[in-house]
């Protein structure tokens, strides 16, 4: 084998494992980065607010009746949920979407995310994104393994959100792989969401939202299609590993959701 060669397979092994998640012979970042935005929806716990919530945590506490108003407001004004293969495919090959395309995802694996929303939800035949903290299975106020699973034979899809929440930005690595934060947070929890559905976990999101760019190499190496972040803009160079989503937050009207759909996509 030539010199020459050596160089360029080595730089083709790099790109295998640590360059841009869209297929082979697909488009690039900017490709990706020229298609308009699918909204993309953000909820964590569905219940009534209580006087011992802080004002920051009401963000994140959507109220029950508001809730059902806000899947109502959606599905009258002619939205159409969809899931992340179809987001994956319109992104990497302008597959086509339904109209007034949206995505609702729930983090945290909250109780009240399968009592109250899915059946919400079933009402309008919109299916839904679940991003599990594992951690929390089968604890008070969380779902059990038997619920998740339901989820996911419904037609739901159901995503990994690491062990016990912590930011993947603050992950290292450790010869111990019982000390290192990606086996520990990533590769154990996602195992045990396939194990429980039966399926392959293709999808991500980001405890709190935060991300950075030296993690995008692990979540690629562990074959996700998509991490969905927050609020901030996307990273120009593989924006697949930083999928945008607003929170509904519990302060908004419909009124006001309705607004910021359209104004932050």
């Amino acid at each position: 084998m030539s010199k020459l060669v050596i160089p360029i397979l080595s730089f083709c092994l790099f790109l295998s494992f640590h360059g841009s998640s869209t297929p082979a012979g697909g488009p690039g970042p900017a490709a990706i980065m020229a298609r308009k935005q699918v909204p993309v929806l953000c909820y964590h716990q569905i219940r009534d607010w209580k006087p011992t919530d802080s004002k920051t945590a009401k963000d994140y506490i959507i109220p029950i009746a508001a809730f059902k108003q806000h899947i109502k407001m959606l599905a009258d004004s002619g939205y159409h949920t969809i899931l992340p293969d179809q987001l994956y495919n319109y992104l990497t090959t302008g597959a086509a979407l339904p109209s007034k395309p949206v995505m609702l995802t729930f983090d945290d694996t909250d109780l009240d995310q399968f009592t109250i929303a899915a059946p919400e939800l079933k009402k309008y035949g919109f299916k839904a994104v679940y991003f599990i903290m594992t951690v929390s299975l089968g604890r008070p106020r969380y779902m059990t393994k038997e619920q998740v699973k339901a989820l996911s034979d419904a037609g739901n899809i159901i995503g990994s959100h690491t062990w016990d929440h912590h930011m993947t930005s603050k992950y290292k690595h450790d010869p111990n792989p019982k000390k290192d934060d990606w086996v520990i947070q990533i590769d154990k929890p996602t195992k045990k969401l396939e194990d429980i559905t039966g399926k392959k976990i293709d999808y991500f999101a980001y405890p709190f939202g935060i991300w950075n760019k030296s993690g995008f190499p692990e979540l690629h190496k562990r074959g996700f299609k998509i991490a969905f972040q927050l609020a901030e803009k996307r990273d120009p160079n593989d924006p697949l590993m930083t999928i945008r989503r607003i929170l509904d937050s519990g302060y908004w009207t419909t009124k006001t959701l309705s607004k910021s759909i359209k104004q932050s996509f």
